[in-house]
C-alpha cells in the first residue's frame, strides 16, 4: 500500500503543543492563500495548489512541518505572481492614459479590458483618423470599442 503506516505511533505528550502550533500555522497559511485567490478574481487564476498527502489520515509531525513549508513556499510564489500581474495591469492603465493624451506616439497600439484585469470585451485602439489620408497627415485617434458584440439569433 505505501510506506506510511495507517496509524502513526502514539503521540508523545510533549509533542501535542508543537502539533497544535503547526496546525495553527497551516490554518493561517491556507487562509492567506484563499484571500489571495479571492482578491485576484476575476483576473487570471493564480495557481495555489499544494500536492496531496496520500488521502485522509493523521499526519506525522514531520509531514505537518513539510505541509507548512510547502504552503509557505506556495504563498510566497503566489504573492509574487499576484504582484507581477498587478504591476502589468497598472502599466497597461498608464499606457491607456498616454494613448489618450498623445495617440500619435502609439500608432496601432491595442489594449483590451483583459490587459487591465477587467471583465468584458472593451478595447482601446490607436488608429488613423480618415484612413490612409489621416496616416499621411499624422492624424491619429484612440478608438474605444463599445464592448462585446450583440448576440446574433439563429435567423428566421
Amino acid at each position: 500500500m505505501g510506506d506510511t503506516p495507517a496509524f502513526p505511533p502514539a503521540v508523545a505528550a510533549d509533542e501535542r503543543p508543537a502539533r497544535l502550533t503547526l496546525l495553527d500555522q497551516i490554518e493561517r497559511l491556507e487562509g492567506q492563500l484563499s484571500a489571495l485567490v479571492v482578491s485576484s478574481w476575476p483576473r487570471r487564476a493564480i495557481d495555489v495548489s499544494v500536492p496531496a498527502r496520500g488521502g485522509p489520515r493523521l499526519l506525522t509531525f514531520g509531514e505537518l512541518e513539510q505541509l507548512r513549508d510547502d504552503l509557505a513556499h506556495r504563498l510566497e510564489l503566489a504573492r509574487g505572481e499576484h504582484e507581477a500581474i498587478a504591476r502589468r495591469e497598472q502599466e497597461y492603465r498608464l499606457l491607456i492614459e498616454d494613448m489618450l493624451l498623445a495617440p500619435q506616439k502609439h500608432k496601432w497600439v491595442l489594449v483590451s479590458n483583459e490587459d487591465i484585469g477587467e471583465p468584458g470585451c472593451k478595447h482601446w485602439h490607436v488608429r488613423p483618423r480618415w484612413g490612409p489620408f489621416g496616416m499621411l497627415m499624422n492624424w491619429w485617434r484612440v478608438k474605444i470599442s463599445s464592448g462585446c458584440p450583440l448576440a446574433e439569433g439563429s435567423g428566421a
